[in-house]
């Protein structure tokens, strides 16, 4: 096979090649999350917090089909380690198809549930308008988005990691240049506002999802993607749910997090509700790179486990760990350094931004220990254990954060839910390394 090189190469040069590509990537994709926002702040801070609240619906689409496209990649890397060329062409094939309709589905029932969902948070009509005036437009291209991830995870699933990431960038570039264009009306096109924003965002994905195609074209998958007589197997479709619904689940929860956290500080005013919107963008640039370890991780960590090599699988685990440490640490660094300078770049408000690095000193606290709880996950759902991985996100965003959320902001105020990020990330970081040993001691039965 041609990926036989995952089992085969020294750990650390192997997991820098399909880690890297990926971690510049989603720097640039963190990049776009900033640029963005910063452009969309430039239109009225109503605009910016329309943005926040809107943001929870957008990543629940985003969930939807990254998780199940997390499912048909582990399923994929599975079938190519255990050398079963048709069942690793049967989940290629699927993937494309049932996520395409995951978008499809995604599109209308988000754009009509978004007036009422604002609804919940803010009784402000210039908020609510420019809120449904984004999505309509952003959402409108959740298919494209569907298709768009699941041929991101095949590739990775063949090792296509420098080709994934030249896709990758060439819609985040095109989004980031077209956001001001777009949204202020340079040149000979109108000026758009808060729907040039969301028309950027998805004219870069449909870009995205062309290369895709054009570098198949020109250098093909060892995968098949064309519909057959062959791809309707039932039981890589149960598979590929079977992780990716838990993984959707992982992806999704900081969506609920998120609503009800800004019920919480709604309370105390809406300036914290802008603060938890801002750091959400600005957490992108290291979530995301230690996402970018992730997905270079976990189609390897899926070869080698079905080639049963098990000790170069824990070997890949810990050398990620200490890859995504080092990325959090560099994020701690900067949130104790410039938090106004960073809260600055999306508000001139001096109240928001006080508020704003209260907060990111105060959450950052955890952010080295997550390195735990983000590989461990990762490496779970990248050996088809979705179960386990899903119980690591609902304790990170569920179980432990949102009681602790409640309770400590009773006492010390909006401050109190900033206290919560840290100390359930402690907290969690000894249980997803247990579940991980416990997951690995154990050889589960073959996919």
């Amino acid at each position: 096979m041609q990926q036989s090189f995952m089992k085969d190469r020294p750990i650390l040069p192997l997991v820098l090649s399909m880690s890297l590509p990926m971690v510049l990537s989603m720097t640039v994709a963190s990049l776009y999350n900033i640029v963005d926002s910063y452009y969309v702040a430039r239109i009225s801070e109503d605009a910016m917090t329309a943005l926040s609240l809107v943001y929870p619906i957008q990543n629940l689409i985003n969930a939807v089909t990254i998780g199940f496209s997390i499912g048909a990649n582990a399923v994929i890397s599975y079938h190519l380690g255990a050398q079963n060329q048709e069942k690793a062409n049967a989940a290629a094939a699927q993937s494309l198809l049932w996520n395409g309709l995951h978008g499809l589905v995604l599109t209308l029932v988000c754009i009509a549930v978004m007036p009422v969902f604002l609804s919940l948070f803010t009784q402000s009509a210039a908020v609510m308008d420019l809120g449904v005036r984004y999505s309509r437009v952003a959402f409108a291209f959740s298919v494209f988005v569907g298709v768009s991830m699941s041929m991101e995870k095949i590739f990775q699933a063949a090792g296509r990691m420098v080709m994934t990431m030249v896709c990758m960038l060439a819609g985040c570039v095109c989004n980031i240049v077209l956001d001001p264009v777009l949204i202020f009306g340079y040149g000979p096109f109108p000026e758009m506002g808060i729907e040039g924003a969301a028309l950027a965002t998805g004219i870069g994905q449909v870009l995205s999802l062309a290369l895709y195609f054009v570098c198949n074209a020109i250098r093909p998958l060892p995968l098949r993607l064309l519909p057959s007589r062959t791809m309707w197997d039932g039981a890589i479709a149960r598979k590929m749910y079977a992780i990716g619904i838990p993984a959707t689940l992982n992806l999704a929860l900081p969506s609920l997090l998120i609503s009800c956290l800004n019920v919480i500080l709604a309370a105390f005013s809406q300036v914290y509700v802008l603060v938890l919107g801002v750091y959400y963008k600005l957490q992108t640039f290291l979530y995301l790179p230690a996402n970018g370890i992730v997905q270079g991780m976990r189609p390897i960590i899926g070869y080698n486990f079905g080639a049963k090599e098990y000790g170069r699988v824990a070997k890949i685990y810990r050398v990620a760990l200490l890859l995504s440490a080092a990325i959090m640490a560099v994020g701690t660094a900067l949130c104790w350094a410039i938090p106004d300078q960073l809260i600055g770049l999306f508000s001139e408000n001096a109240e928001t931004i006080a508020a704003g690095s209260t907060a990111l000193r105060l959450i950052s606290i955890g952010f080295v220990i997550s390195s735990l709880s983000v590989i461990s996950s990762g490496a779970l759902e990248g050996l088809g254990m979705g179960g386990p991985s899903l119980a690591i996100s609902l304790l990170r965003y569920v179980a432990l954060i949102l009681p602790l959320a409640f309770v400590l902001s009773r006492f010390f105020g909006a401050s109190g839910v900033w206290h919560a990020f840290w100390v359930t990330e402690f907290l969690t970081a000894g249980v997803s390394y247990a579940l991980y040993r416990r997951g690995t001691a154990r050889r589960p039965a073959a996919q």
